[in-house]
């Protein structure tokens, strides 16, 4: 028999195992389950510091009369895979998570992934994130959006997602573990890799798909679509587009080259704002506007969310850095955190070089200094003014509307910053309505500049922002201070525009073989659940070729 059974100790009791053992023959004798020699196997552990109280909820798995399987009994399912065969080709364009996780589907099934990136290889990578803070120098195609890994792999590595009925998720978690990451992934409630170990899991996994027959292509950004006429029977015939392969441009040479493919995945990722232009011009109707949100990113000395968190208690709990989560509703339009960060750093994760997006990063530790989150405002389509509705018509697209309103902001930002040093102010001055004298010290390392954020964001997000900041400190009491420092502008959280596919295949519905998916096709938010939808899209892709 096999059972799953949750306790709850306080914090100091965590590696106290016989008082477990004792809390879990209790749970069993409440489900008529009688005294019996067991095995336990940990399965999750989550903490609990509501009521002013600090717990923690274990849950186990209990094994009565049979043993417990073997960690290594695992396997993934390309691990008995002959390797790709070379009658069978799909592009996928985008190394993140979608596109990585999609290049293992296909390979459990002989198909040889072809993965087309605009950015470098992480190490390369790491190079040219490190020139936005020392040179103020953004490279547009490597920078913490594009390149190998996708935007998690340098600003974080969360793993956590709500999206359990996309897949899988341990097997999301079991896969990541499989090529390095920590095992505490596969138990912890809030699972995180850390942006210092991310990059060695991602090379890991790239070695395997190239060891199974894939391909990469780093520093090639696609340009455009190789299509041609299609006929296929929807109640009567029609005409439409299929995608057989993509035409790229390397970013370093300026060489121009074709990639064929029975498919093409496209998962690009959040900030690829050139593939929805260029989808505009191929097929307009395959793309629509989507709510998205903007703001700031506010960061706190780590030991006073700790101390809000952990009622108090700081260090002395021994549960590390503190996380929270907190969303309201403001004149109709939710104001929320995203992206929480404990003990971490804020990064630049601009683009473009006349831009400024600040993102969040923690390392596995979490021991800085600092506490961050975005806080930001939720925008759906009608909220986007008048004259950016307008540009997108002059355009051809009405739907890239929220696209041109949120590069408006990022520009605003690089405007009353300096260079990639960010615009920003304390949380109390902005409540006030005034300029910060001086700021605290922040983990940003371009630098900030002060900046009254109120006289130039957008009057339907600042002032839902300062709404919210007052209900949110009603919870969090002492979220308002004086050390609290709000950093401008945070509006990569999702992407405006969704590429429109079928519910049941996810291949696009204007352009056959095209399959969507992923953060930038505006499904997916986060590594798992990107991860999940890249490998929902390439099952119906190797049903298709096979």
């Amino acid at each position: 028999m096999v059972k799953e059974i949750s306790i709850t100790v306080e914090a100091k009791e965590e590696k106290n195992l016989s008082l477990h053992d004792s809390l879990i023959r209790r749970e069993l004798k409440k489900n008529n389950i009688k005294e019996a020699q067991f095995e336990k196997v940990f399965v999750k552990k989550s903490i609990d510091a509501r009521h002013g109280q600090l717990k923690l909820h274990l849950r186990y798995k209990i094994y009565i009369g049979e043993k417990p399987e073997s960690a290594g009994e695992w396997k993934p399912a390309w691990k008995s895979c002959s390797g790709a065969d070379e009658k069978h080709t799909v592009i996928i364009v985008g190394a993140g998570p979608a596109g990585l996780f999609g290049a293992l589907k296909l390979l459990e099934s002989g198909i040889k992934p072809v993965i087309i990136e605009r950015g470098c290889e992480t190490r390369q990578r790491k190079k040219d994130i490190a020139l936005i803070s020392t040179r103020d120098v953004v490279n547009a195609d490597s920078n913490y959006c594009f390149g190998e890994g996708g935007a998690g792999t340098f600003s974080d590595g969360k793993l956590y997602t709500r999206s359990n009925k996309r897949g899988d998720i341990s097997s999301i978690l079991k896969i990541f573990h499989y090529f390095g990451a920590d095992e505490k992934i596969l138990t912890d409630a809030h699972p995180h890799i850390g942006t210092d170990r991310l990059p060695q899991v991602i090379n890991a996994m790239r070695d395997k798909i190239i060891e199974l027959g894939g391909e990469f292509h780093f520093n090639e950004r696609v340009t455009d679509l190789i299509t041609e006429n299609d006929k296929e029977a929807r109640g009567e015939v029609e005409r439409k587009l299929r995608v057989c392969g993509v035409e790229t441009q390397n970013v370093i040479t300026g060489e121009k080259s074709d990639f064929h493919g029975t498919a093409v995945l496209l998962a690009t990722g959040h900030s690829a704002s050139d593939i929805y232009e260029m989808l505009a011009r191929v097929a307009p109707a395959s793309l629509e506007s989507k709510t998205f949100a903007a703001g700031v990113r506010v960061e706190h000395p780590r030991t006073l969310i700790d101390s809000i968190q952990y009622h108090g208690r700081g260090a002395d709990a021994g549960l590390g850095a503190a996380e929270y989560r907190v969303t309201t509703q403001v004149d109709g339009r939710g104001v929320y955190s995203f992206c929480m960060c404990p003990g971490g750093f804020v990064v630049p994760s601009s683009s473009g070089p006349d831009e400024i997006v600040v993102n969040g990063m923690s390392a596995a530790a979490r021991n800085s200094k600092w506490s961050n989150a975005a806080i930001v405002v939720e925008i759906r389509p009608e909220d986007i003014p008048a004259e950016f509705m307008q540009a997108a018509e002059n355009a051809g697209c009405p739907q890239l509307a929220g696209l041109f309103f949120r590069r408006e902001i990022e520009q605003l930002a690089f405007k009353n910053g300096n260079g990639q040093a960010a615009p920003a102010q304390r949380l109390t001055d902005f409540l006030a309505g005034r300029k910060s004298s001086d700021l605290p010290v922040s983990s940003y390392t371009p630098g900030i500049v002060s900046s009254e954020l109120g006289c130039w964001l957008p009057a339907h997000i600042s002032e839902r922002l300062k709404k919210g900041f007052v209900q949110i400190d009603q919870n969090m009491h002492g979220f308002i201070c004086k050390d609290a420092l709000m950093l401008a502008a945070e509006t990569r959280t999702s992407t405006p525009v969704r590429i429109l596919r079928e519910k049941e295949s996810y291949e696009c519905t204007e352009i056959s073989g095209l399959y969507p998916a992923g953060e930038g096709s505006g499904y997916s938010g986060g590594i798992v659940s990107s991860a999940m939808d890249g490998e929902n899209a390439c099952s119906h892709i190797a049903s298709r070729v096979k």
